[in-house]
């Protein structure tokens, strides 16, 4: 019988590092500013961002790694206030799916050809089943596929998240 860790290593494809750059414009959540702080969601896993206190401009500037072995599972970001007395208010949400990334990285490495850097691989618009607030291109960039997007956070007033995914190959995983 095989352990839970290698049984989860056989399905692992790779790990998505997503760059947490900075929010656009949050909402005000406290008297006049807000202390922001992401968490991100994939299935099980959940990460989080420091909060950055007194500021609707967060700049974050984190990176966060989810192991990928569903890539059909939405990626979730939820942005909240930190409150010290009471429960944190929440700032927005957003979802979107890293599907067309994964499939720009697949076809890359079943590609021979030598692409130059800055190479645009595929665009992903943005439309009702994704909360791009404007299309994103899917590049090569220093030997790597990069995503740069700016998500607009749905159910609340206003606000942005600004993010880069890029992929990790792991060596025996089950890869791409």
């Amino acid at each position: 019988m095989k352990n839970r860790a290698s049984v989860s290593m056989e399905n692992l494809l790779g790990l998505l590092r997503i760059h947490i750059h900075r929010g656009v414009n949050l909402a005000v959540r406290d008297v006049s500013t807000s202390d922001p702080y992401v968490i991100v969601r994939m299935g099980k896993q959940k990460l989080k961002t420091k909060v950055v206190k007194k500021t609707v401009n967060p700049e974050w500037n984190e990176e966060l790694t989810l192991s990928i072995s569903d890539p059909n599972l939405p990626i979730k970001l939820q942005v909240y206030d930190k409150d010290t007395f009471s429960l944190d208010d929440k700032m927005g949400d957003a979802e979107f799916h890293i599907t067309p990334f994964l499939e720009a990285v697949k076809n890359l490495k079943m590609s021979s050809q030598n692409i130059p850097s800055g190479s645009i691989i595929t665009r992903v618009e943005s439309c009702r089943t994704n909360c791009l607030s404007e299309a994103s291109n899917i590049m090569w960039e220093n030997d790597k596929v990069v995503q740069k997007m700016v998500v607009r956070l749905q159910n609340v007033e206003r606000g942005e998240v600004e993010l880069e995914l890029n992929w990790i190959d792991i060596p025996g995983s089950k890869g791409l």
